[in-house]
C-alpha cells in the first residue's frame, strides 16, 4: 500500500501546483491563428514593404492579387479587403499605418509600420501587429541590424517630405483594383510561402522602436470588424466575439453571458495579458487629407 500512497500523494501535489495562483495568470493564445490574422501574415508585408521604392508602390504591391500578400476579410462578406496606408512623422521618426476602410467613418488598423533614423545609415524598424488583430505584443524584426540600403528609407527622409497618405478611402480606390474572393487559409499559406521562408525577419515579443511614441497616432477600431480569439484566464477558457458591432462575452465557468456594443482592447498588465471591452467606438479620420 506504501507505494499507491506515495503516487497519489504526488499526484495531489502536481494538481496543487498546476492550481496555484503562479500558474493562474492571464494567457493570450497567440493571434495570428485567429480568423482575421490568418488573413495578413506580416512577414510576407516586411518582405513588400523592404522591396517597394516608396509607399504608393508599397501600397500597389500590398493589393495586388497576383503577389497574393492580402487575404484579409475583416466584414466577412467573401472579399478581400482594401488596405490602405497612412502615415505619421515626428522629426526622425515614423509611423505607416495600415488601414482597412470598412464602411463610412469606419476604418480598422491592422498594423503599423515603425521607424527611426538613429544616424546616417543607422535605421530601426519593425511591424507590430494591432492588438484587435494579433493580440498583444507581436513584433515582425529583420533579423538584419543593418537595413539602411533598403530603397525606401531614401525616400522616406529625404530633405523635403511630406507624410503620405493614401488617395483612396471605402468606396473610392483605385482603378487597378477590384475586390476578389477570400481564400482558404491553407491556400493563402501557399500563397505566400516564397516570402515566409526567407531568413529576413522574425517574429518578436518585444519592441525595438522606441521613439515612435512621439508620432501623433490613435489607433483606429471598427465594430464592422468580424473575427473571434480566445484568451485563456487561469486555466478557465473565455471566448469573445466581436459581430455586428457587439461584444458577446461567454463565460464557461460561470455560465455567464453579456453583450456589450463596442470593441475589444487586449492589454499588458503587470501579472499578465487582459481583456477590457472600450464601449465607445472610433470614427474619428474621414477621408484622407491631400
Amino acid at each position: 500500500m506504501k507505494p499507491k500512497t506515495s503516487i497519489l500523494a504526488a499526484l495531489f501535489c502536481a494538481t496543487s501546483l498546476v492550481s496555484s495562483p503562479v500558474f493562474s495568470q492571464d494567457v493570450t493564445v497567440v493571434a495570428p491563428s485567429s480568423e482575421a490574422a490568418d488573413g495578413l501574415d506580416l512577414q510576407a508585408v516586411a518582405e513588400l514593404f523592404k522591396d517597394a521604392k516608396d509607399l504608393e508602390e508599397f501600397e500597389k504591391s500590398l493589393n495586388d492579387p497576383e503577389i497574393g500578400v492580402n487575404n484579409l476579410d475583416l466584414d466577412d462578406n467573401g472579399d478581400v479587403d482594401f488596405i490602405r496606408v497612412m502615415e505619421e512623422a515626428s522629426d526622425d521618426a515614423r509611423v505607416i499605418v495600415l488601414q482597412v476602410p470598412l464602411g463610412e467613418n469606419e476604418f480598422q488598423d491592422v498594423a503599423t509600420i515603425e521607424v527611426e533614423k538613429n544616424g546616417e545609415e543607422d535605421y530601426n524598424m519593425q511591424i507590430r501587429g494591432n492588438d484587435v488583430i494579433y493580440g498583444a505584443d507581436y513584433y515582425i524584426a529583420p533579423v538584419e541590424v543593418h537595413v539602411h540600403p533598403w530603397p525606401i528609407f531614401g525616400w522616406m527622409f529625404r530633405p523635403v517630405y511630406h507624410p503620405f497618405r493614401s488617395a483612396f478611402y471605402f468606396g473610392f480606390y483605385p482603378n487597378w483594383w477590384h475586390p476578389w474572393r477570400a481564400v482558404h487559409v491553407n491556400v493563402y499559406r501557399t500563397r505566400t510561402v516564397r516570402f515566409t521562408t526567407r531568413a529576413t525577419f522574425h517574429v518578436a515579443h518585444t519592441t525595438r522602436v522606441t521613439r515612435v511614441t512621439k508620432v501623433n497616432y490613435h489607433p483606429h477600431s471598427s465594430t464592422l470588424v468580424r473575427k473571434q480569439t480566445h484568451v485563456s484566464r487561469g486555466g478557465h477558457e473565455r471566448t469573445t466575439t466581436i459581430k455586428a458591432g457587439k461584444v458577446e462575452v461567454h463565460n464557461p465557468k460561470t455560465g455567464k453571458e453579456t453583450t456589450v456594443k463596442g470593441v475589444k482592447k487586449t492589454t499588458k498588465t503587470e501579472h499578465g495579458t487582459k481583456t477590457t471591452v472600450k464601449a465607445k467606438k472610433t470614427t474619428h479620420h474621414d477621408k484622407p487629407k491631400h
